[in-house]
Parts: structure tokens; C-alpha cells; sequence
């Protein structure tokens, strides 16, 4: 029955809700007292507080209206009485009331003190992924999340958890996917049901295919509607089957500290994606008195040591070898250290993947850049002159192009990935950095060829040719050799570079030298739009860093509402967004393929003006010799700046 709290008792707490004026006769308004929603009517000249929720369905009686002296509930029509709350023909689904007094500054309602809050299933899930390291959330608040969304805010008010709120959850996934590359522990994201659900997929493949940890959390409907066909109902267990190394539907007898540790243990563990479905209900359950979980005494030391057949073939091979090359993949990218150590050690030139860019640094006198594609000619150029490849946690792509016509060794603590496209003459399944040290101690006085004054050289014929490319001028844009010869003069040495997908891409690759910065891509998946979302990811996991974004216009195209993202968090990134009106990785593979150029071209607005729209720096260049001024000026700037450079397509 519709019920009216007493004025006067004492626990009421009264609240101005309204002017005098503000709500007209015969209308109803929603308003919020504290956490508490009402619908407040005008009718008759009298003030009533209902509450705002439809008992039927949940529908928000303030958005409704008053007809024919009843109010109508907008989802479905009932009528309520807008004084009582009592509906027509002696049914006793009414809506509660509250007490109204009308005092000469406005209108007050009077609301009970809110009982203490519940400890939900949320929470105890919540505090299970604090405690297992997650530390931030990247997603977007909906109505089938509204209870774990809850969780986390008191987490986040408890110093325990950051939440990022994105413009869209591709994003999410993304700058989580990230976030796990730069620091190998996983982050969050999260999502409603359905398509906020479905929005995560393209970030979490990411993740899968460079073996980076992640939890997605995904609302769902009421379990008792799921099956028939709700609204926003989607079959998440099937549509996450091929992206999840573990995914589970979170229900009411679960025990759901152990649901989130098993998700946590797994995406750590197999450097994968771990998933729980979380039902609109089940989120909000009481669960006083449950406790939440830790890892300790769950995850064991991953330290592994090769096997001593495994070691004593790979030491005997390169005791015989003269001219070693050590390929890095990001596999490596925790344990360089060792790695260099050992190259030293035996005078070998140290080449990278492009995923590993960055991971041993171009100004080394044993490092030699990036391996195909992507890459320079003295990566290549000392690959073709070994007699033993050393290989650490690098994937064999096509993309890198390591030859299987030289001898190899190969490292990884991923047993499958060990001889994976073809046979290699050692498979060395390991820890990486257990494994250079175990080299490096066992392996004793060895006679190689300090190929040091060979780098050097390599790297003086290159560099002559960067200069030479920088003069490149058709009058159509900026070339990207000068682009990034400005960013090697002016990026600072400790910046994480999140880079995106297209020549701008490859140009960064070929042309930017790294010194202590981390790159990070997508890498296996090759994503456009993954660039300005990472940016974010590494902003959160290193905020004491320089945060660097490297894309082209059709990667920002796709996630250019995330700026709005970093001007809210107040995120120093500084974004190098290379403008030349078209998707120009594409045409040249058309023009490869000697094809007619077609639907490439892009229609954009002035970036720089738009990123001032949206609260940060723009700055336009349109002339090489301002690209040093204008990245200072954005480097120096608090808060999110775009540099937008007109380039040239195809000077690449």
C-alpha cells in the first residue's frame, strides 16, 4: 500500500528541493535528495514527494505527467494518484510518499536517514581484485553494472582503485591492453551488457594475441529474463568463447571471491584475458560476513629453468659460432638486462622486433634497431651476416622476417611458441632472464668477432640517409624523416610512446631512434585506433612519464572522443598526429598490388582546432622548421596537447 512518513518524527532530515516557483501547477519533476530519487508533483496547489520509481518496472514517475488528475507513469501508463501514490480501482501497488513542507525560502521534503550500506557480492569482489594487484579500471558506468559500479567507487573512495570513465569501451579495452604491455600485471575494463559488452572485443583480442593480462567485466540482464530475448540480451559466454582463455557468468550461489581470484590467476598466469559475466542482480545481493582473497599462497614463482639437455646443445652451438645476432622479441621486454649483458658478452649485435622497439637502446654500440617491415637496413644487414641466431621471445611473424636459413636458437617461456612456423636448431623452453644469465654463466671465454665497429658503421650509412630524406619536398606536406628527427631531438628519453597502425607507424619504426623509451602497439593484431586509447592505459600505469601518442588522421578518426577522456583526468599526453587526409598505408598497398587507388581519401576537420575545442592544446604545423618549437610547446604543457602535422602521404 502507498505509505506516508510522518512529519515531525525525528529522524527526518529535511531538504530543499525546490523554489517557490520552480515546478509549475500540474506538472511533476524528478528530483534528487541526497541518493534520493522523487517525483515531485504540483497539483491542486499542493506540493507531494512520491517516489520516483514505477513499482512495475522501474519507470521514472518524474519524467511522467498528470492527466486528467492522475499521474501517468511514462513507461507503461499506469496511473498513480499524484497525492496518495495510490493507483485507480482499489490495487495496492502504489508508490510510497513523503512528507512536504512548504517554508518561505522553498519547498523540503523530509527523508529518513539512510540506513548504513550493505556489503553486496561487488564488494567482495571488488576488494578481491584490489588485493590481487588491479588498480585500475578503465569502462563505462550502465545500467546492468550499476551495483559493481557502486563497488568500485567505494573502492576508489578508499584510495584502493582509479576508475577511468571512456567515451566508448573499445577504448577501454584498449588502454587496459596497454596498460598490461608497459607492466606486465592486468588491468580492467568494464562494460554493460549487450553492445557495451560486445564494444570490448577488438581491445581484449589485442591483448590476447601480444599475451597481455586483462579482466573484463561485463554487466548482463536479470538471470529470470536471460534466454528469452531481453533488452541488451546477448549470449556473452559464446561471444567472449574465442577471445576468453577463462570466462564464467557470476551467479547467486557462486563463491564469488574465488570466481575473481580464478579470473585474476588465469589472466596472469597464461598472460591472457580472463572474463566474468556479471548479472543485473547478483551484483547487488547482500554478502555480510564474506570475505574477499589474496594471492598469497595461489600463484607460484614463474621462474623456470631450461632443461640441461636444452642448455648443453645451446651452449656447444655457440661456442662454434663467430658471428652471433641476438633477436629480441616483446616477449624479452622484462628481462633486457641479462640479454644485453650477454651480448656484450659474446659481441653480438642486438636486433628487435618491432613490438620490441625500444627494448635495448639504438645509441648501444651493439644495438641495431628494428628486424623487417618496420625496421632499418642495419637490422637486416647483420641478421644476413650471422652464422647464429639467438632468439628471446620473439613470435617469428612474417612482419619481422627472421630467416630460417641461419642456425637458431630459440628462448621463450611459451613452450608452444618454441619451433612454431618452422624447425629451429635448438628449442629452449625457459624463463627468458633465467636462461640469458644461465648462458652467460655457463658459457666461459668464447672467441667471436666484435662486430661493434661493423654497428657503428651501419649505423653512419643510415643515418646519411635519414638526412638525405629529410630534404624531400614536393610542396604537399612535411616528410616523416623530418618528423621524427624532430621527435629524436626533442622526446625525452624516459617517455612511453603509444604508437598506432599505418605508414606513420612504419615511419616511426624506420626513422625514430629510441634511447630509454618504451614503445608501445598493437602489435599481432595490427588495430587502427589503438594508439590515442594506449596513451591513456600508459598515462595510468606510469604517470611519472612522459606519455607520447604517435597516429595517423584515420587511427585518431576512430577514438578522437577519448581526448576528452585525458582533458578530464587532466592526462599529460602529448599527441604527434601526422595529417595527410588519407588512409596512405592503404593506398600503397592498392598501388602494390596495382590497383586503382580507391576510398582512401578522409574528410577531416582542422585537429588542432578541435583538440582546443575539447579543453586541450592544438597546435597546427604546416612548415618543418616550426616542428621543434611546436613539440616543445606541447611537451611543456599541462594537460592533453595535440600537435597536427601536415604531412605528406607519400613521403613516407
Amino acid at each position: 500500500m502507498s505509505e506516508t512518513k510522518q512529519s515531525g518524527s525525528p529522524e527526518l532530515q529535511w531538504v530543499r528541493i525546490l523554489d517557490l516557483d520552480e515546478l509549475p501547477e500540474g506538472r511533476v519533476q524528478t528530483v534528487t535528495a541526497g541518493t534520493t530519487s522523487l517525483a515531485i508533483t504540483h497539483y491542486q496547489g499542493k506540493y507531494t514527494a512520491l517516489d520516483n520509481r514505477c513499482p512495475h518496472q522501474g519507470g521514472p514517475l518524474g519524467e511522467g505527467s498528470i492527466e486528467n488528475g492522475w499521474l501517468r507513469c511514462p513507461w507503461h501508463g499506469w496511473d498513480f494518484c499524484p497525492h496518495t501514490g495510490k493507483p485507480p480501482g482499489g490495487y495496492d501497488d502504489g508508490v510510497p510518499t513523503f512528507p512536504v513542507e512548504t517554508r518561505e525560502d522553498g519547498i523540503y521534503v523530509g527523508l529518513e536517514a539512510k540506513p548504513p550500506r550493505i556489503r553486496t557480492v561487488s564488494d567482495v569482489m571488488v576488494e578481491t581484485m584490489t588485493q590481487w594487484g588491479v588498480t585500475h579500471v578503465f569502462g563505462m558506468v550502465g545500467h546492468s553494472n550499476l551495483g559493481f559500479a557502486d563497488a568500485m567507487r567505494e573502492a576508489e573512495r578508499a584510495g584502493k582503485l582509479t576508475f577511468i570513465g571512456i567515451r566508448h569501451e573499445g577504448a577501454a579495452a584498449f588502454a587496459a591492453s596497454a596498460y598490461a604491455k608497459l607492466t606486465g600485471r592486468p588491468a580492467a575494463c568494464f562494460a554493460i551488457a549487450g553492445p557495451g559488452a560486445t564494444n570490448l572485443l577488438t581491445g581484449l583480442w589485442d591483448a590476447k594475441v601480444d599475451r597481455a593480462p586483462i579482466l573484463a567485466l561485463t554487466g548482463q540482464v536479470d538471470t529470470q529474463v536471460l534466454g528469452p530475448g531481453a533488452f541488451q540480451e546477448v549470449d556473452l559466454a559464446t561471444a567472449f568463447n574465442g577471445v576468453a582463455e577463462w570466462s564464467q557468468t557470476v551467479l547467486p550461489s557462486s563463491r564469488h571471491a574465488e570466481l575473481m581470484s580464478l579470473a585474476l590467476k588465469n589472466a596472469m598466469i597464461k598472460r591472457d584475458v580472463a572474463h566474468l559475466i556479471l548479472p543485473n542482480e547478483v551484483q547487488e545481493m547482500p554478502a555480510e560476513g564474506k570475505p574477499a582473497t589474496t594471492p598469497e599462497g595461489r600463484v607460484t614463482p614463474m621462474e623456470i629453468t631450461p632443461p640441461a639437455a636444452s642448455v648443453e646443445a645451446m651452449l656447444k652451438l655457440l661456442r662454434t659460432s663467430k658471428r652471433p645476432v641476438i633477436v629480441v622479441g616483446h616477449g624479452a621486454r622484462f628481462h633486457m638486462a641479462p640479454i644485453v649483458q650477454l651480448a656484450e658478452q659474446l659481441n653480438a649485435p642486438v636486433v628487435t622486433t618491432f613490438k620490441a622497439k625500444g627494448q635495448i637502446s639504438d645509441h648501444h654500440p651493439l644495438g641495431c634497431g628494428v628486424l623487417g617491415r618496420s625496421g632499418t637496413p642495419i637490422a637486416s644487414w647483420f641478421m644476413n651476416e650471422s652464422d647464429l641466431l639467438l632468439v628471446f621471445g620473439a613470435s617469428f611473424s612474417n612482419h619481422t622476417g627472421i630467416t630460417p636459413k641461419k642456425p637458431i636458437i630459440q628462448v621463450d617461456y611459451d613452450a608452444m611458441a618454441l619451433g612454431k612456423f618452422h624447425k629451429v636448431a635448438v628449442p629452449v623452453w625457459g624463463e627468458i632472464g633465467i636462461t640469458a644469465n644461465l648462458i652467460r654463466n655457463e658459457l666461459g671465454a668464447i672467441d667471436t668477432v666484435d662486430q661493434r665497429p661493423e654497428v657503428r658503421a651501419r649505423w653512419a650509412i643510415w643515418r646519411e640517409e635519414k638526412l638525405r630524406r629529410e630534404k624531400d619536398d614536393r610542396g604537399r606536406g612535411i616528410n616523416s624523416a623530418s618528423v621524427f628527427a624532430a621527435m629524436n631531438r626533442v622526446i625525452p628519453e624516459n617517455a612511453v610512446i603509444a604508437v598506432d597502425v599505418g605508414n606513420n607507424t612504419y615511419s616511426f619504426g624506420r626513422y625514430f631512434e629510441c634511447t630509454r623509451q618504451s614503445v608501445l602497439m598493437s602489435g599481432y593484431l595490427g588495430s587502427i585506433g589503438f594508439g590515442y586509447p594506449a596513451a591513456i592505459g600508459a598515462h595510468c600505469a606510469a604517470p611519472d612519464r612522459p606519455t607520447i601518442c604517435v597516429s595517423g588522421d584515420g587511427g585518431f578518426g576512430q577514438y578522437l572522443g577519448e581526448l576528452t577522456t585525458a582533458v578530464k583526468y587532466g592526462m599529460n599526453i602529448t599527441h604527434v598526429l601526422l595529417n595527410n587526409n588519407e588512409l596512405g598505408k592503404i593506398s600503397k598497398e592498392q598501388r602494390a598490388d596495382e590497383l586503382e587507388v580507391w576510398q582512401t581519401s578522409l574528410h577531416n576537420p582542422s585537429f588542432a582546432r578541435y583538440a582546443e575545442n575539447c579543453g586541450a592544446l592544438g597546435v597546427e604545423v604546416t612548415e618543418k622548421a616550426r616542428l621543434d618549437e611546436c613539440l616543445e610547446r606541447a611537451l611543456a604543457h599541462e594537460g592533453p596537447a595535440l600537435v597536427e602535422v601536415r604531412a605528406d602521404a607519400l613521403l613516407v
